[in-house]
């Protein structure tokens, strides 16, 4: 059947199952927005108040359901700004389809009016990106993406699309997406792109090796990546932690990946992690981490990082291994296999002493209530005791987001989105957006701080237009809190350009949005305004005042050997 390229596009999303998609239009665009206004009783369409916030939307759509997100974007500045989503999911592997289209093919490389070249913008962000030239190539290009998108270690991938193959006509067959992999000439690019993306098959050999390292071991430490989460993992990792008998760490992406209340949780690990995460680490004698890349911010020192262990390292993606850390045995594959593989050959065991020591040390931050403002452990406790067990929770980059790890106790994978490697400033409101529309019937909490919010606040537009009931929760310090906790302790109390004592006042801003707004400062008022925020079901926001000078606790100064605590 002949077909405009803007047509068969639509229909290739239809053949991936494709309902929702997150965009803004525009001019170069405006073939594809036209073919998809016939098709609006079957992809909903979620118009952002600015690029950026549709492609936050697509990655938390895409983390909190496992679907594949998709995002639309327009030429120039329109794909533009697509770009800090794009990297915030390629570090955290989050499957994004983005789609953009560029100027006419016969006015490229002319400085055209809003021309210019995402591709090689974001190359180096992408698992793979496409310029479609050929409106005969499209539907293929499109299956081929959707499939490279969600194999493997997912991530983002972009198509650009020129205007001029929008308009062109070409067949198109319905195809769907069971049959990709057997049909001619696609089935030979999903076959290649299997191969370059595909999860590989974990050797036997190390499996055993690792299953007689574990039999061996008398101080296990079990390390909860993002790749447990990913792979949704949980079950079998939950298994693995009780036949081991071994204390659990878990990473800011793993957060979800192994219920935070288990006992075994010894909690977060790293620059800001618990005490007893940070010194089992250091005392283990042997640390299996699994989905985990051992950032800057987990191996603060590599070369003294589990000085006395031997490490394994079980990821999907070959490049990490030796990345960061000097493994001692490695096993490439995706954790949910590696880990079925791995129970059949570990048996029980009983690690009593070991964990009597390791939780010896605390696994939270304790604070003191007293004062005229709330505590960050305060404000967490109201959120987990008041909000549903299937709650959703999206953070923005900061002190609020390391305390909602801390002291929320995350329970299964998707439950907690955040922007853990590019550290996304601005990320939480899109996240939770797209985690509400792709989950109607759980509670989504936006958690944020004052400086965050700013950055991304416009987006109680597309909250407020969609009827979406998401709680937003500030943290308001009056500042950047992290940036400001590293003057105080490194930088001699110069605090250079962290104050924000200035507008607005978020009450306020919501209501000029059409939402529900309220001032909290004590416990009481708290858990007053959750409530009321949860029967309500509308988007609400609750300014939390807390005090200036609060810090994340613990902290290890970047560089600094694990267990050396700045503060504690």
């Amino acid at each position: 059947m002949q077909m405009t390229g803007a047509e068969i596009l639509i229909q290739c999303l239809l053949e991936q199952d494709v309902d929702t998609i997150f965009g803004y239009p525009g001019g170069t665009i405006l073939n594809v927005y036209d073919a998809l206004y016939g098709h609006a009783d079957k992809i909903h369409h979620i118009l952002t108040a600015h690029e950026q916030g549709a492609s936050h939307a697509a990655d938390g759509y895409a983390r909190s359901t496992g679907k594949v997100g998709v995002c639309f974007a327009t030429s120039g500045p329109g794909c533009t700004n697509l770009v800090t989503g794009i990297a915030t999911a390629s570090y955290d592997s989050s499957p994004v389809v983005f789609i953009t289209v560029n100027v006419a093919e016969n006015l490229m490389g002319k400085d055209t009016f809003q021309e210019v070249d995402i591709t090689g913008i974001t190359m180096p962000i992408t698992k793979c990106n496409y310029l479609v030239r050929d409106v005969t190539q499209l539907a293929d290009i499109v299956r081929e993406a959707f499939a490279i998108a969600r194999s493997g270690r997912p991530g983002p991938v972009l198509i650009d699309i020129v205007k001029n193959v929008t308009a062109e006509t070409a067949d198109y067959q319905y195809l769907p997406r069971e049959q990709h992999a057997f049909h001619g000439r696609l089935a030979n690019l999903i076959k290649r792109a299997s191969q370059d993306f595909k999860a590989p098959e974990p050797d036997l050999e190390d499996i055993d090796k690792l299953a007689a390292m574990i039999a061996q071991s008398k101080k296990p430490l079990l390390l909860c990546g993002g790749g447990v989460v990913r792979s949704r993992a949980h079950q079998e990792f939950l298994q693995l932690a009780q036949r081991m008998d071994a204390p659990v760490a878990i990473t800011v992406m793993g957060a979800g990946g192994f219920r935070g209340r288990n006992p075994l949780t010894t909690g977060m690990i790293g620059m800001h992690g618990s005490q007893a995460s940070n010194m089992a680490v250091d005392g283990c004698d042997l640390l299996v981490a699994v989905g985990c890349r051992f950032s800057d911010r987990v191996a603060l020192d590599p070369n003294s990082f589990a000085r006395q262990a031997k490490i394994v390292q079980i990821d999907i993606d070959r490049s990490e291994i030796n990345k960061n850390v000097r493994t001692d045995h490695h096993i490439v594959g995706d954790a949910k296999q590696v880990l079925q593989m791995l129970l059949q050959r570990v048996e029980q065991a009983d690690h009593t002493a070991w964990k009597e020591y390791v939780f010896s040390f605390k696994t939270e931050t304790e604070y003191t209530l007293a004062g005229e403002t709330l505590t960050p452990k305060q404000i967490s406790d109201a959120i987990a005791r008041l909000a549903p067990m299937n709650t959703i929770v999206a953070t923005d980059v900061g002190q609020h987001q390391m305390w909602a790890v801390q002291h929320f106790h995350f329970d299964f994978p998707g439950q907690l989105i955040t922007s853990g490697g590019f550290g996304t400033m601005g990320f939480g409101l899109g996240a939770a957006i797209g985690a509400q529309v792709g989950n109607p019937e759980s509670p989504v909490l936006h958690i944020t701080g004052d400086g965050c919010f700013r950055m991304n606040c416009h987006e109680l537009a597309t909250e407020q237009y969609y009827n979406l009931p998401i709680i937003t929760i500030v943290f308001n310090n009056a500042t950047l809190g992290m940036v400001r906790q590293w003057q105080t302790l490194i930088y001699g109390k110069r605090y250079s350009q962290t104050t924000l004592d200035r507008s607005p006042d978020f009450v306020k801003l919501a209501e000029a949005y059409g939402l529900k707004g309220r001032k909290v400062t004590n416990a009481v008022e708290l858990e007053a305004a959750l409530k009321e925020a949860l029967n309500r079901k509308c988007g609400y926001v609750i300014d939390c005042a807390i005090d200036t000078d609060e810090m994340v606790r613990p902290m290890v100064g970047g560089g600094n050997h694990i267990t050396n605590f700045i503060v504690d």
